[in-house]
């Protein structure tokens, strides 16, 4: 006897976590940066740019945070998506939270003066693009359809 299949999950199938994603990168690069020391120089501007990109990654992280409950959905992955969000940073934006997170790692890093960590945030970003976002948006594809679809032409992935 077989069992029925299983009807899909009301989520996206994705690799991790984007968080631990981005966390992983950030202690990738700075094992390395002990390892192997680097340092951007001008030691007060980078600092400074580290603070202005950590807080406006603080910022847009909690805009977009809002934004999704406003709107009545999750904006947690492992819990379906109840309703396309396209107010607030999402008009400018699909993923205002994976983008706040990639400015608080590239912060961060500034801060913490490593071109280790620096670097480690373009294989971060890759596995963001291929390994949460490209399953987000296949599975808000199939939950939404040609509302998403028409969605994706008006509002960039990134910027």
């Amino acid at each position: 006897m077989s069992e029925a299949p299983r009807p899909p999950r009301d989520r996206a199938d994705i690799v991790a976590l984007p968080p631990l994603i981005y966390l992983g990168g950030l202690v990738l690069g700075f094992v390395l940066e002990s390892w192997m020391p680097t340092t951007f120089g001008a030691r007060l501007v980078w600092s400074a740019a580290g603070i202005v990109a950590i807080a406006a990654g603080a910022a847009l992280g909690v805009w977009g945070d809002l934004s999704m409950k406003r709107a009545g959905t999750s904006p947690f992955p492992w819990k379906p998506t109840q309703v396309i969000v396209d107010r607030g940073p999402y008009a400018w934006t699909r993923n205002p939270l994976y983008v706040a997170q990639a400015l608080m790692h590239a912060g961060i890093a500034a801060l913490g003066d490593s071109w280790w960590a620096m670097g480690a945030l373009l294989p971060v970003l890759i596995i963001v693009r291929y390994g949460v976002i490209g399953p987000e948006e296949e599975y808000l594809t199939r939950k939404f359809g040609a509302p998403y679809l028409e969605y994706l032409v008006r509002v960039r992935r990134w910027f």
